[in-house]
């Protein structure tokens, strides 16, 4: 895997990226957003995994090498956030009044086989959501982990 300084892009940007290759075609990628609040907190985004080369650990080892890049610069959390829609892939929050009782929405929340499914299994955990961020019953659900 290679690790990838991305500094001189723009620090308010990707800071640092991983990516995995194969014959010299990436096959999956990532990276982490400059840390906020004094250097605690660092931002997973983007990851992308190549459809026929997913389930395979591809973003698994990518995730792990970001989590420790942020880490070994002294993060205490990293964080994403990640789209739901209605239709495919959709959660048990989609379309869904999450202003009433979400904590006991959270409690009962399912992935379906929505990428929210993957940071779990990855130890992140439910950090928030904005309801409707994407349209009517469409939010955004954040995702975190502590990294000490």
């Amino acid at each position: 895997m290679q690790i990838i300084n991305m500094t001189q892009v723009n620090k308010t940007q990707i800071m640092q990226a991983a990516q995995i290759s194969t014959d010299s075609l990436p096959i999956g990628w990532g990276g982490i957003l400059a840390p906020v609040y004094n250097g605690n907190v660092f931002e997973l985004h983007p990851l992308a995994v190549r459809s026929n080369h997913r389930n395979q650990g591809i973003g698994r080892a990518i995730v792990t090498a970001l989590e420790d890049e942020a880490r070994n610069q002294g993060g205490l959390t990293i964080y994403l956030g990640a789209d739901d829609e209605i239709g495919d892939g959709e959660t048990s929050f989609a379309n869904v009044d999450l202003f009433d009782n979400l904590p006991g929405k959270t409690n009962d929340f399912t992935a379906g086989t929505h990428q929210s499914g993957f940071y779990l299994k990855l130890g992140y955990k439910i950090i928030g959501v904005m309801p409707n961020a994407n349209g009517i019953g469409k939010l955004d659900i954040y995702f975190g982990k502590g990294l000490r």
